[in-house]
């Protein structure tokens, strides 16, 4: 059985997911901007990973349009826009997607699934996430450069598209509660603004150990936020959440000893944040740094550091090209953390 599928965000996360489904013989078209859609219509798609895999799929192979027109005969619609664009892709989608398809959120962030589904009330809205990188090299050719599974709330209407998805080398992670897997995914991701700010490959970065010192720095306010909430996010890593910010901290020969897997990435993959404000487009930095603020208002936990790693993004988006060494970086948050709020701001 031949499925027809919409992804609704042709980035690079939309156009490999998508590649890789229509390689397995999905029926696949692809939602984006111009750019994007004239490029990979001249080129075909290129898909490489890793761990050497390298698939190619001719132009004919998929269909391009700038309105998702092909989700009213789709069996699957996958979202992969940003964030900040879910709830103008849930209106393009209104009216048009039929009572019998499945919609999957395939995004970064908190509760996307439920700005869909206020749109769409028919069909069933499935939360999912990538979890790993892909890096876009031009001319059609899209770079899975780490580890990672697709994970995906495991609702009765998945069940027909999973032999799709391992066809597609893709098998899915199905989770009864997807939530402590978005909170997990959302601690590993308040690593793309300090790799963004970095300007460095995110192996370089993580290697770092200063850098990891910034993460854990992140990732521990996020965990106090979270305990206070009653959020467990689940294990994705070599040691639970809690003891991997630990682990950030530790000398360069002993993290690389003990999570050695965690290094394990292309040596020029970046965050897509990074990618982002390569672009000069506006980046996720609310729905993911900005998540942690937010719910630490509501339980009234001070959240400084978070909220500095925000200010320093939007720098970033308004045009500040400054790339922070892993002590200046470091050194930034510690005054935005320390008693009264100092800040550095070392030039």
């Amino acid at each position: 059985m031949s499925f027809r599928v919409t992804v609704l965000g042709a980035g690079s996360i939309g156009v490999f997911v998508g590649g890789k489904l229509a390689a397995a013989g999905a029926e696949v078209a692809f939602v984006g901007r111009p750019r994007i859609l004239d490029e990979i219509a001249a080129h075909g798609l290129r898909l490489t990973d890793l761990d050497g895999g390298d698939e190619r799929i001719a132009a004919g192979g998929f269909r391009t349009e700038t309105e998702p027109d092909s989700a009213a005969t789709a069996d699957l619609v996958l979202v992969t826009v940003k964030s900040g664009q879910t709830a103008q892709a849930a209106a393009q989608l209104r009216d048009r997607v039929r009572p019998d398809a499945l919609v999957i959120s395939l995004q970064n962030g908190i509760g996307n699934d439920a700005v869909i589904r206020e749109e769409l009330p028919g069909p069933v809205v499935a939360a999912g996430m990538v979890m790993f990188n892909v890096a876009h090299n031009g001319e059609g050719h899209f770079h899975r450069g780490t580890d990672g599974s697709v994970a995906v709330a495991d609702v009765p209407a998945l069940a027909r598209f999973v032999p799709l998805f391992e066809r597609a080398g893709l098998p899915l992670d199905r989770r009864c509660d997807l939530r402590p897997v978005q909170w997990a995914k959302l601690l590993l991701n308040l690593n793309n603004a300090v790799n963004a700010l970095s300007g460095r490959p995110l192996r370089d970065e993580l290697a770092t150990r200063d850098y990891r010192r910034c993460l854990a720095l992140a990732q521990g306010e996020a965990l106090a936020v979270m305990r206070s909430a009653g959020i467990r996010p689940a294990r994705l890593t070599v040691l639970p959440p809690r003891l991997m910010a630990r682990l950030l901290t530790v000398p360069d020969p002993v993290f690389e000893r003990v999570a050695g897997r965690v290094l394990a990435v292309d040596p020029l993959a970046r965050s897509s944040m990074a990618d982002d404000l390569a672009l000069g487009r506006r980046t996720e930095i609310d729905w993911l740094c900005g998540e942690i603020v937010n719910l630490g208002r509501m339980v009234g936990v001070p959240t400084p550091v978070n909220a500095r790693l925000i200010e320093l993004v939007r720098a970033a988006e308004e045009g500040d090209e400054r790339r922070w060494s892993g002590a200046e970086l470091l050194a930034e948050l510690r005054g935005a953390a320390a008693p009264g709020g100092v800040r550095p701001l070392t030039r």
